[in-house]
């Protein structure tokens, strides 16, 4: 039965987005510990779980048609439409349910891709400050007035 595979394919997409939450949320704390070491892995899997959510996405309209076509919903019904046209109470709460949490699933998700996205600013503001500073005399004197030193010595993180 399409509704079944559905209503499957729905559990499978909450937990791809409860996973991305999940990966947005290990960036947010690198971003937060200043520790860059690490990002380049956490962007990956984030990368690899929105390739699998693609993926789920596309079936997921194809197993609608199908649910869409049985109960008498146009073909490109969306699953709020669906839970409009289910012909029993049942499949409705079960529908309005993954949509409802879906729905909030993707709310958070946006927040913190705009969190993150913003603390991503920062790093690279600081950052290019920092690679700007860097030409410039140090401003280090003496108490009688006389530079302190004649390098621009700077402390960078390379692995950043």
């Amino acid at each position: 039965m399409a509704t079944n595979e559905l209503s499957m394919r729905l559990w499978h997409e909450r937990e791809l987005l409860e996973m991305l939450l999940f990966k947005l949320e290990v960036q947010q704390l690198l971003l937060a510990s200043g520790n860059g070491r690490w990002m380049h892995l956490a962007t990956r899997e984030i990368e690899q779980v929105l390739d699998r959510l693609r993926t789920t996405g596309i079936a997921r309209v194809v197993d609608a048609s199908a649910v869409a076509e049985e109960w008498g919903a146009s073909e490109s019904a969306t699953l709020r439409e669906l839970v409009e046209h289910a012909p029993n109470a049942a499949w409705r709460d079960v529908f309005a349910d993954h949509l409802r949490v879906l729905t909030q699933l993707v709310a958070e998700i946006g927040q913190l891709r705009d969190t993150n996205v913003q603390q991503l600013n920062t790093v690279m503001r600081a950052t290019q400050e920092t690679l700007t500073g860097l030409g410039t005399d140090s401003g280090e004197y003496t108490t009688g007035g006389a530079r302190a030193r004649d390098d621009a010595a700077r402390i960078v993180d390379t692995e950043m």
